[in-house]
């Protein structure tokens, strides 16, 4: 494990000490959720400071399946999980994958969505090969506290890669379209829509091959949830199962993507 690893999870551990919550039976009309607000479009800040976007659009949606009123709040990605264990929200919708690293601390929903992560390089270097050896000497971005970190450490670090990582994605994309970084590794279908849509997107293009390691990504993504609220993650699963059956979920999911992402 990298010393960014160990600290993390000694801030896990520390939160978990100091404020996990009891395991009694609970109210749910009201529940608290946290997103990132950096990764558009699954959840993004719009222009008057409101969490938006499809993972946003699905909690509201499970929210009313469950007849609770839930409070959206921000909070930068590395610190989701130590302040949810520390009871600042109950629940966390921001691409949260379910590693076997994070079932250590926390409980996961049933999986709302699955994707694959990729390379995205200058269109100068449209060629560039991403095999661990081939990226020798080369700097790659990637958000902090992310799986696609996790993998790059593991992987690339040792083969002789530079590996910086970004508070937030936007910051990581601002310095490959500035030429300050060689490469970023993310999730694919936030990166396709980067390129699409924004015209710092305009720098760059995909390179290599899809990015799919179970050891490192997961089982797909999921609701975050203290493992002392069992009750809460039934409610969630039960709500998911039910979005998906009548529609809802396909409603929501064509509105960001012309294609499935489950």
């Amino acid at each position: 494990m990298t010393l960014r690893g160990l600290f993390f999870c000694a801030g896990l551990l520390a939160a978990s000490w100091g404020g996990a919550a009891p395991a009694v039976a609970k109210d749910w009309s009201q529940i608290r959720i946290a997103a990132e607000g950096s990764h558009p479009p699954f959840n993004y800040l719009d222009e008057r400071g409101r969490l938006q976007g499809f993972e946003i659009d699905i909690a509201r949606a499970a929210c009313r399946k469950l007849n609770a009123s839930c409070d959206f709040v921000t909070q930068d990605f590395e610190g989701l999980i130590p302040a949810l264990i520390a009871g600042r929200y109950d629940a966390i919708f921001s691409s949260l994958s379910i590693t076997e690293q994070r079932k250590a601390f926390i409980a996961f929903s049933s999986k709302y969505y699955e994707t694959l992560s990729m390379f995205v390089a200058a269109k100068r270097d449209g060629k560039m090969s991403t095999e661990p050896e081939a990226m020798k000497g080369k700097t790659i971005g990637v958000k902090l506290g992310s799986t696609n970190a996790r993998y790059l450490d593991a992987r690339y670090a040792p083969a002789g890669a530079k590996i910086r990582p970004y508070l937030t994605a936007d910051e990581a994309r601002l310095d490959l379209a500035e030429g300050r970084i060689d490469a970023i590794l993310a999730d694919k279908t936030a990166l396709l829509y980067w390129l699409e849509k924004s015209p710092l997107g305009r720098c760059c293009q995909m390179v290599g091959r899809d990015v799919s390691d179970p050891t490192y990504f997961g089982e797909g993504i999921g609701i975050g949830l203290r493992k002392s609220d069992p009750g809460l993650k039934a409610m969630f699963d039960k709500a998911i199962a039910t979005l998906r059956a009548d529609g809802t979920y396909e409603a929501i999911r064509t509105r960001y993507f012309p294609y499935d992402i489950y």
